[in-house]
């Protein structure tokens, strides 16, 4: 056996204890995300200033993600991966600090912040899937990062389940048993971070050449990479923000909506076990467009009724759709790039992703305040369209080729 061989061996070893403690992370984040996503419009609904605005925390969560994510990456290349982690986690925890005394005070503006500084949390726990590409092998690579998003079931449970349990659980004050349990979170996962082994590779990284921005973002598969990601995560969080209050307009309860919210994250994350495989077996771009597809059909559900099965199909779908699409546009982004540029790409893919989840998060609850939940789903189809063009049309030029 060759050096490289046991060189690529031991980085693999490395790379799934890594992806197993990173899951751990995105489960933990994943749990107080979700616990944001499900609760905030609510709470925005009680505390706002009128019900249009329910959903601006969400958006501020999203920007707060938006601006930190460039900061975030060039952080992490100057202080390694596991400081990084471990400073976002401490971020979350401030930030569901905050968010409980503002849910007692009926302060909008202070829990606007708070969840400002939970998307700070969000810039940093995304790297989770970048990181555990670090030090894997090209064959492993979209498993670790599949592994990595694993995370996720547990969280949609875990999530979920505090939701439904601790809602009124510092009664009368509604959803601040919610942030209570948030803090604990956010603290483990300040504790589960320091296991990550990454060495800090700054001095290995600045060897080899550097190519121009401009030179980098002319390759079409990484616009391909971009647009995928982007238009996924956007139009699953245009929907999702507006399901939980769209359900409750239409009669049902908070356990109703956490029920589907749950169901969603699971769709989002339990294909993650083999959606490395499917993208190893078909390629990136062929699964980018099959999560583009399931999510255009979620779209239709929505539009087709307003039952409870309608809600819990549309979410399903949506989660689906995100899979496929995120980590097949994440999967591509890490071959467009080489070492030396890797925090740059990163960066600017985040920042692009979570500046539309912020443009989609805000436009969601207008949407639904003026023109009703079937314009919300009405919304995906356009964007959908464009991506799949876009997909067809690297797809075919790599043919010609």
């Amino acid at each position: 056996m060759s050096t490289a061989e046991i060189t690529v061996g031991f980085d693999d070893l490395r790379a799934r204890r890594n992806a197993i403690v990173l899951a751990i992370g995105q489960a933990l984040y994943g749990s107080a995300t979700v616990i944001m996503f499900t609760t905030a419009g609510l709470i925005g609904v009680q505390i706002a200033p009128s019900k249009a605005w329910a959903t601006l925390p969400i958006s501020a969560f999203v920007i707060g993600t938006a601006l930190s994510t460039i900061p975030a990456a060039m952080l992490m290349k100057r202080i390694g991966r596991r400081p990084g982690f471990m400073l976002g986690a401490l971020a979350g925890t401030i930030g569901a600090l905050i968010g409980l005394y503002a849910i007692y005070a009926r302060e909008f503006p202070l829990f606007i912040l708070a969840t400002v500084l939970q998307g700070v949390y969000q810039a940093f726990a995304q790297h989770s899937r970048f990181a555990a590409a670090d030090m894997a092998s090209p064959s492993f690579r979209p498993k670790a990062i599949s592994w990595v998003m694993t995370g996720g079931v547990a969280a949609g449970l875990i999530g979920t389940s505090l939701v439904m349990f601790t809602t009124d659980l510092l009664a009368p004050v509604t959803f601040a048993g919610c942030y209570a349990a948030m803090i604990v979170i956010c603290t483990l996962a300040i504790g589960v971070m320091g296991f990550v082994d990454i060495p800090h590779k700054e001095e290995t990284a600045a060897l080899g050449v550097t190519r121009p921005l401009a030179e980098i973002l002319k390759q079409p598969r990484l616009i391909v990479a971009v647009i995928a990601a982007t238009l996924s995560y956007g139009m699953m969080n245009l929907v999702m923000t507006a399901a939980p209050i769209a359900m409750l307009d239409c009669g049902f309860t908070t356990a109703n909506a956490a029920w589907v919210i749950q169901w969603h994250v699971f769709a989002m994350f339990v294909p993650s076990f083999f959606t490395g495989q499917i993208i190893s077996r078909f390629g990136a771009e062929k699964v980018c467009a099959t999560g583009l597809l399931l999510l255009g059909c979620a779209a239709l559900v929505g539009l087709h009724g307003i039952s409870f099965g309608h809600f819990a199909v549309t979410l399903i779908l949506l989660g689906l759709g995100w899979n496929f699409g995120f980590i097949g546009g994440t999967t591509l982004l890490t071959e467009c790039y080489r070492p030396a540029e890797r925090e740059k790409v990163q960066g600017l893919n985040d920042f692009a992703v979570f500046g539309t989840v912020a443009l989609a998060s805000l436009t969601s609850g207008k949407l639904l305040d003026w023109f009703g939940w079937a314009s919300v789903n009405i919304a995906i189809f356009p964007t959908v369209a464009l991506a799949l063009s876009l997909i067809l049309w690297v797809m075919l030029r790599r043919r010609s080729v």
